[in-house]
This record gives structure tokens, C-alpha cells and sequence, in this order.
């Protein structure tokens, strides 16, 4: 019995921020790949996945899922959850993507696959781990911008 791929599901859910979709659809698709390799050698939520949900809010929606859920006021980049829900901020995106000279997709795509990486066995709670998360969300964006040249 062949099993069948991992989907990304993404859900638009704010019309203020603009961003590729067509392009982070994508990018995500071929993100997921390569962070499944991760998540198998890892054992990790994501390798019992058969679908991810990623949804792109605005930041006041950010903001209440924060607050409800981990108890901190604001909008952030990304919540990720274990049962496969990615939460990404575009609000947050926007206005963080000029400090790294690229744009709010680009932003968008590092926010989902900083998600898929936590679901993959990933933390950044110290100082080594999240560098080692940077280093590896850092070359999983560059890959897959690559191959979209």
C-alpha cells in the first residue's frame, strides 16, 4: 500500500497585506519535502501528519490566537501547534521583511517553514537550538528559492 504525500492546506485569511499567494503555495510545497526528511530522522510530529494547515491571519486575529493560547499580548511571527496547524502573522511579515532585504512572501515562507521545523523536531528555547533552527530554516529558503529561478 503506497502512502500518499503530505499536503499543505493554506488558508488566506487577511486581504490587507499583499503577498504573493501563488508563489508561497509553492514555496511551501517544496518546503515540506525537505522538512519531512528532518521530521522522520527526528521521529517527529510531522512524519505522522497527513496534512498541514497553514493559516495566514492579520495581526489583530495574530494577536487573540497569542492571547488565548500562550497567554501574551500582541500579534508574533508564527504559532506553531503539534497536531499540524501553522499560524503566520502577514502583518508581522511586512514590517520585518525590509530588515532582511526581501519581501513579505519570502517572510511568509520562513515564518511556515519555521513552523514545519518545530513539527519536525525543532525548538529554539536556547540560544544553540534556535541558532541551529535559523541555520536550518536559512538554508531550506534558500534551496527552494533556488529552485524556483
Amino acid at each position: 500500500m503506497r502512502i500518499p504525500p503530505l499536503k499543505a492546506f493554506l488558508f488566506h485569511h487577511t486581504r490587507s497585506v499583499h503577498y504573493d499567494r501563488e508563489l508561497l503555495e509553492s514555496l511551501t510545497a517544496a518546503a515540506l519535502p525537505l522538512c519531512l526528511i528532518l521530521a522522520k530522522k527526528n521521529n517527529a510530529e510531522l512524519a505522522a501528519l497527513a496534512g498541514v494547515e497553514i493559516s495566514i491571519l492579520g495581526s489583530r486575529a495574530m494577536a487573540k490566537v497569542h492571547r488565548d493560547f500562550l497567554d501574551t499580548h500582541g500579534a508574533t511571527d508564527v504559532i506553531t501547534f503539534p497536531y499540524g496547524e501553522i499560524i503566520v502573522c502577514a502583518h508581522v511579515a511586512r514590517a520585518r521583511a525590509p530588515e532582511f532585504g526581501h519581501s513579505t512572501t519570502h517572510e511568509l515562507a520562513l515564518y511556515i517553514i519555521h513552523g514545519l521545523l518545530h513539527l519536525s523536531g525543532f525548538d529554539d528555547l536556547s540560544p544553540p537550538d534556535a541558532q541551529k533552527m535559523d541555520v536550518t530554516q536559512q538554508k531550506i529558503l534558500k534551496l527552494i528559492l533556488s529552485k524556483q529561478r
